[in-house]
């Protein structure tokens, strides 16, 4: 009887504490996490030699380089190549533009691939394209059901998605990387709650809330078109890896897709040298908003910002989140496409399905919009030249704030895209040099 009541009172403590741990968990998930309070910091010797990386046009066989330079595949020869608008460390034109590719999975491969089909390769055996590709991943017959509506058949299903995408402006990024998770998902859930309360009062016109990415590994992502790095590090060397064809101590050199079992070989950059190249770009200026001295025009430009609101942009574009002002963005994934390849509202069901927390193709990662007027042109693709025709572009999960927009008078619609164009680059970022587009390799 004595050892019954002694396990029950055991018992009765071991569930207190868990009732406990679980009633802490539950009140610190509701708390925004503490706000970026810190600039990022490095001395000035550091950020010059990442400078100097950053800038420097690499080589087969670099001086530089601890390994064997640059490629065997890649896109350009620096890093200020794709990064140059406004200073270096900003955007890339389209002529910057990659090409990146998911292999969806099939029956057998439930994994899905990715990887980028390189613009150039020291030999002609590492040439890389689209249709070869497809020598690695075959169209499955009869592999995708479609649904129409008024039939549903199958067809043939190629597993290989590619999409070009533009390069982005790196500046702020360190204040980027200092956001914690914990502020990104509890903005996620704000936003959940209010549009379930906007729903409940039948009111349908808002934004529809986009999701966090949640990685593999559990972490949340922040950097890249789809929200795919948690951190700025493993942001940096993946683009030495993919874009340059340079190790690094976090990651190998890309291969050819049709060689991936090359012998490996030594990191290009070291540790001291990755360390200062992260260093320089994690301490890139943050962009700031720049304000006419001119009364009137100013003027407008502050109309334009109430006017942003008004319509829903900030939705999605949040103007401040963990501290940071001025960045507009939640870092979460939006559907922005009006619909899918087949069109007419026609659905696709392949015969295995992506993960639940893998990105749909028409789903992006909401980018920030500090320096926006320095870093045309628009979308992931880069295929709007203007901040109107972006502005119009965007459909899907934001169609109701186009909408809005577009009944907007023409001195508003006017006055929003002014306060954008006040979204300027660092004043103090440094010059990008001119540079020659040749290149020493073949395609």
């Amino acid at each position: 009887m004595i050892r019954s009541s002694k396990l029950s009172r055991i018992r009765r403590r071991v569930g207190l504490g868990l009732l406990t741990v679980l009633a802490a968990w539950v009140v610190w998930a509701q708390i925004p996490a503490r706000s970026v309070v810190h600039a990022p910091e490095a001395s000035a010797s550091i950020k010059e030699a990442g400078l100097t990386l950053f800038e420097h046009e690499w080589k087969p066989g670099d001086p530089l380089a601890n390994g064997d330079g640059l490629g065997p595949v890649f896109n350009e020869r620096s890093c200020v190549a794709c990064h140059s608008q406004g200073g270096v460390g900003g955007g890339g034109d389209t002529n910057e533009n990659v090409v990146s590719f998911e292999i969806h999975p099939v029956p057998g491969r439930p994994q899905v691939l990715d990887g980028m089909i390189h613009r150039f390769a020291l030999s002609k055996d590492c040439r890389e394209s689209r249709t070869g590709l497809n020598d690695f991943f075959a169209v499955v017959p009869g592999g995708v059901k479609v649904v129409g509506t008024c039939f549903v058949e199958t067809r043939d299903f190629d597993p290989v998605r590619t999409q070009s995408i533009n390069p982005t402006a790196l500046y702020g990024a360190g204040w980027i990387d200092r956001i914690s998770a914990k502020t990104i998902v509890h903005q996620s859930r704000k936003k959940a709650l209010q549009a379930i309360g906007k729903e409940i009062l039948a009111d349908l016109e808002g934004t529809k809330p986009g999701r966090v990415r949640v990685l593999a590994d559990g972490r949340i992502g922040k950097f890249g078109w789809k929200a795919q790095f948690a951190t700025l590090e493993e942001f940096v060397a993946s683009a030495c890896s993919n874009e340059l064809g340079l190790g690094t101590p976090l990651m190998e050199q890309a291969k050819p897709y049709a060689h991936q079992a090359e012998t490996k070989v030594d990191r290009d950059l070291d540790a001291k040298q990755f360390r200062s190249l992260v260093s320089f770009v994690d301490t890139l200026p943050r962009p700031t908003e720049i304000l006419s001295a001119d009364p009137k025009e100013r003027g407008h430009v502050e109309r334009g910002k109430i006017v942003f609101e008004k319509v829903g942009c900030a939705s999605c574009h949040t103007p401040e989140i963990g501290g940071v002002a001025g960045i507009y963005s939640d870092f979460m994934l939006h559907r922005i496409s009006s619909g899918n390849d087949l069109g007419g509202g026609y659905a696709e069901v392949p015969q295995v399905q992506l993960p639940d927390d893998h990105p749909l193709p028409d789903e992006w990662k909401t980018p920030p919009l500090w320096g926006v007027a320095d870093s045309a042109p628009y979308f992931h693709d880069g295929g709007s030249p203007t901040l109107e025709l972006a502005i119009s572009r965007h459909r899907g999960d934001a169609t109701n704030v186009i909408k809005a927009f577009e009944v907007l008078s023409g001195d508003d619609q006017t006055a929003l895209v002014s306060f954008l164009k006040s979204l300027k680059a660092p004043v103090g970022a440094k010059p990008a040099a001119p540079r020659s587009r040749a290149m020493i390799a073949s395609r």
